[in-house]
């Protein structure tokens, strides 16, 4: 019973077990393992070599600080590269590479262009190189794979060619049609500015007085014409009091000189004048007594007075001088006719005076008219004044907006003119080339190390595989607990194997030769990964 409890009790992970299996099937889990290494490492040495050269190109900032001139092509080098990328392995130019080197020529079957461009597409890697901080593109890996190591050698260095070249023309290309984008707006702009200008120019001209700049003006000049206009009517009433004033002297001559008149009522006398300055001397006492000297009509009756003290004194000079060369005879004869002047001058003074004064009233009314309209006109500029204001702002707004466009444009042209220039120079962003691509010493492909490595693992699961279904297909029992496990009943007593010297001797003998062929399997497999190392 402790037996079969122990035999119950026991499972999981036997040791013992494995042991035995790994000690039976020792030859049949080694031949496999170790065919199926030489397999693959001979396969290794079988496959077709490829050498891989490649170069490594950085991508450097401008030398002019972007502070001073503002790069105009876009920023994104991925998506640049990108471009760059499809017109370097383009069919054209691969096409030309394949034709210089002759690649892809040397096979059993005659490829086609097409079929030659894809193998060569495949050949190609290009790899990214980002700064893991910045999170920036730093450069790019350019390689590619050939049978022989010149042909990789040169063929790289000549994609790290096109890729730098291509860069540097499509950079230009992108600035300069940057450059002329901005200079046909600008010339657009230009023109609408120039259209916006011409509507302010004649607006104000066919608004001239009456712009909102020139309301002080035109306030100014309303003042002064709104003064002047008062000067005017002022000046017309004191001409027009005068033409009163002289009426009223005529009439009162008239009355005064009845007989003194000449059949064409014109006066005559030399009493008439004396009587005349009387009568404007009492008036102009009479008007002292009432006002200042400066009173309008006391001048004008101290110029009037003046003016016949004048005429007077004339023809008093004129008098004696005719009295004189005429002689006593005929100064009886000719008195009448100098009397009849001397009395007709005051009234042909007062009718001249009269006369020009209805000149000066009729000029006094002409100026007014002239300023009531003037007075008007400006009148009517101040009224419609906001209403152009309003009109004036919105074509100014417009201009504004013109010339702001047009300055901004005109900015960002000369920015991208100096932009494109800092391209010509190859100031701008651009690819080096870190190092040349190197002639590849050993190949890329096969990689025997590593197909060494990947056979012995290979080999290992052959040899596991091999052991597992020969274990399942074995139906012997091969230890004391396969047998207890198949008997009924608990064992009581055991009898212990006797072996012979021979088979003792056959046992050894197995063991040893077992371990001879791991040890040689082993020293083949160091051998041959040592072998692939110094050759690889």
């Amino acid at each position: 019973m402790p037996e079969i409890a122990e035999e119950q009790s026991s499972g999981g992970f036997d040791l013992q077990r494995y042991l035995n299996v790994a000690q039976r099937r020792h030859l049949q889990f080694l031949i496999p393992a170790f065919l199926g290494w030489l397999l693959v490492w001979s396969a290794s040495w079988v496959l077709p070599v490829r050498y891989k050269s490649g170069t490594m190109i950085l991508v450097e900032e401008p030398t002019m600080p972007k502070n001073y001139i503002t790069p105009n092509v876009s920023d994104d080098l991925q998506q640049r590269l990108q471009s760059i990328k499809q017109q370097v392995l383009s069919r054209t130019r691969l096409l030309l590479i394949i034709d210089k080197y002759q690649l892809y020529s040397g096979g059993r079957r005659h490829l086609t262009p097409d079929e030659k461009v894809a193998s060569m597409g495949k050949d190609i890697d290009i790899e990214l190189v980002q700064d893991p901080q910045r999170e920036q593109i730093n450069g790019f890996q350019i390689s590619y794979s050939a049978h022989q190591p010149q042909i990789a050698q040169q063929v790289a260095n000549d994609l790290a060619a096109l890729f730098i070249n291509e860069n540097g023309r499509v950079r230009l290309e992108e600035s300069a049609d940057t450059t002329r984008f901005l200079e046909d707006q600008l010339e657009k702009a230009r023109g609408h500015l120039a259209e916006q200008e011409a509507k302010v120019r004649a607006f104000q001209s066919a608004h001239e007085g009456a712009l909102p700049g020139q309301q002080a003006s035109n306030l100014q000049i309303l003042s002064g014409l709104q003064t002047q206009l008062q000067s005017e009517q002022d000046a017309l009433s004191a001409a027009k009091q005068q033409r009163s004033f002289y009426q009223t002297e005529i009439e009162q001559f008239r009355t005064i000189h009845p007989a003194t008149h000449s059949t064409d009522g014109a006066p005559t006398g030399l009493a008439a004048i004396d009587e005349q300055l009387d009568t404007l001397k009492s008036k102009l006492a009479d008007l002292s007594s009432r006002y200042t000297d400066n009173y309008p009509d006391v001048q004008s009756l101290k110029e009037q007075i003046a003016k016949t003290e004048k005429m007077r004194d004339t023809l008093a000079a004129q008098l004696k001088t005719k009295q004189s060369s005429a002689g006593q005879n005929a100064s009886s004869a000719d008195s009448s006719d100098v009397e009849d002047l001397t009395a007709s001058a005051p009234l042909l003074q007062l009718k001249g005076q009269l006369k020009a004064n209805q000149i000066e009233i009729a000029n006094r009314e002409q100026s007014i008219t002239s300023l009531k309209a003037k007075i008007n006109d400006y009148q009517a500029r101040l009224n419609e004044e906001p209403a152009i204001e309003q009109q004036l702002l919105e074509l100014n707004r417009g201009y504004d907006q013109s010339n702001t466009d047009y300055n901004d444009l005109l900015k960002k042209k000369n920015d991208s003119q100096m932009a494109t220039s800092m391209e010509r120079l190859q100031e701008g962003e651009r690819f080096t080339v870190l190092d040349p691509a190197p002639l590849p010493l050993k190949p890329d492909f096969p990689n025997r190390m590593k197909l060494c490595g990947v056979g012995l693992a290979v080999g290992i699961a052959f040899g596991l595989a091999v052991v597992v279904g020969l274990e399942f297909l074995d139906d012997r029992m091969h230890s004391e607990r396969e047998i207890k496990a198949m008997l009924p009943m608990p064992i009581l007593s055991e009898i212990p194997e006797v072996l012979s010297f021979a088979d003792e001797r056959s046992i050894k003998n197995r063991a040893l030769t077992r371990w001879a062929l791991t040890a040689v399997a082993i020293f083949i497999v160091m051998a041959g990964s040592a072998f692939s190392y110094l050759r690889g």
